[in-house]
């Protein structure tokens, strides 16, 4: 009984150490702004620091039907991480329109991870090093936990025509 007990000790106390503040909002000093940093969901996309910018993207993008059929099937098992800076221009263009094309397929948001980053690009509540970043937005994409390809700041052609050709690979 005291195994279980101490055991169980442990995990609360493991959770409540690792466990991650999502939609942390600081300062930036250098635009003079707050931003979302770490961990985000949608909720810190749609809240007073980026909300503008995301709810008016999402509501006046219309990606293409024919081009979100192709999709639709292709997502399954795909993950995505996006990492973005709520103080960058691209981000607030392309972050709306992103989730506008995740809803219309249903996509699965467990299968999503935000990261909000700095001007530096980096953050200390989140390990992003592995990722490699240089620009922001980068949605990068996996499949049974391997890369297969990346959007990086803006879509070469556009956001879901992009995101068919890295899932046709």
């Amino acid at each position: 009984m005291k195994k279980i007990t101490l055991l169980l000790l442990i995990c609360l106390i493991s959770g409540l150490v690792y466990s991650q503040e999502k939609n942390k909002i600081i300062f930036d000093t250098i635009c003079g702004k707050d931003i979302l940093i770490g961990s985000c969901d949608r909720d810190g996309l749609k809240s007073e620091v980026f909300g503008e910018y995301f709810l008016e993207e999402y509501s006046s993008y219309k990606p293409k039907s024919s081009v979100l059929k192709k999709i639709k099937p292709k997502l399954r098992n795909i993950e995505i991480v996006c990492v973005l800076g709520t103080w960058c221009g691209d981000s607030k263009e392309q972050l709306g329109r992103f989730y506008k094309i995740l809803d219309k397929m249903n996509f699965n948001e467990n299968n999503l991870k935000l990261i909000c980053v700095d001007r530096s690009k980096s953050t200390r509540e989140v390990e992003i090093n592995k990722f490699e970043i240089e620009r922001v937005p980068t949605f990068i994409f996996f499949k049974d936990g391997n890369e297969i390809g990346r959007i990086i700041e803006t879509p070469k052609t556009t956001l879901e025509k992009d995101m068919l050709k890295i899932l046709e690979l």
